[in-house]
């Protein structure tokens, strides 16, 4: 066997070798929990309710509900990759402050919450989460918050459901279309076993939507927001871009500050 055919076997079993490992390991490489044993204490300086709520296959899912007095409506929050409860309870207190009350809730295998994730599953569990919403507020005072792997949830709801409005910060047109970024030389749509497809579930969404996006996000490009953006009704979507911001500080930018109050508060 020449030097050539050895060269080109070797790469090919490579090539192979490397899909399998991002198809049977891709649940490691793609979700970055923080696991909190179940008798951890939360800290906040808001004042909130803890749940656990369970689904369909016995699976419990750890929520906490910021409570306040006289709400302006309630935010359903799906927060992003990597963490728990535990640090995302902090970032959704400055909404408490705004005057809403927070739903937010841990993923299968983030934090206190419990059992096995598949695609499937996971978003069955934010049809129950959604479900479980509505015991706490009409639908008509219900806000969607979908921030990066977060927006994938939200998305699949705001297309089921009729929320008062759908708000994505650093959302991406589909979990393909980000793993084309970092293996452009493999078919994602055969090998992502959680290839989720915002611009699919948002096709029959009916409520306003408004993107937040960073210029200088390096984990999803704001050209994939734009490219979800762009598959939406003009009249129905708006797209805040906010300079200079990144992937996890767009809430350190006045402008994003500026521009949530005004979706928030319809100032």
């Amino acid at each position: 066997m020449n030097l050539v055919k050895i060269i080109i076997i070797t790469l090919i079993t490579l090539y192979f070798f490397v899909g399998l490992v991002i198809y049977f390991f891709q649940e490691q490489l793609i979700f970055m929990p923080e696991k909190l044993d179940k008798d951890f204490e939360y800290d906040f300086s808001s004042s909130f309710r803890e749940h656990f709520i369970e689904m369909e296959d016995g699976a419990m899912i750890n929520a906490l509900h910021f409570e306040r007095d006289n709400s302006k409506g309630l935010i359903l929050y799906f927060h992003g990759n990597a963490g728990s409860l535990r640090r995302w309870g902090e970032v959704v207190e400055p909404f408490v402050e705004l005057g809403f009350e927070v739903l937010i809730v841990d993923y299968r295998g983030y934090g206190k919450s419990r059992g096995k994730r598949t695609y499937q599953k996971m978003l069955s569990d934010a049809d129950k989460l959604y479900a479980f919403a509505l015991e706490l507020t009409d639908e008509k005072n219900l806000i969607l918050y979908g921030r990066s792997l977060g927006s994938s949830f939200a998305s699949h709801l705001a297309g089921k459901n009729n929320p008062s409005k759908l708000i994505l910060e650093t959302p991406f047109f589909s979990l393909g279309d980000i793993a084309k970024r970092v293996v452009p030389f493999f078919p994602q749509n055969y090998l992502l076993r959680f290839n989720f497809k915002n611009y699919e579930s948002l096709k029959d969404a009916e409520c306003s939507i408004y993107i937040f996006h960073g210029t200088d996000d390096n984990v999803v490009p704001i050209e994939s927001g734009e490219k979800l953006y762009k598959t939406l009704n003009s009249d129905q979507a708006s797209f805040i871009v906010v300079q200079g911001g990144e992937h996890n500080n767009l809430a350190e930018f006045q402008e994003y500050q500026r521009e949530i109050r005004k979706v928030l508060l319809d100032e």
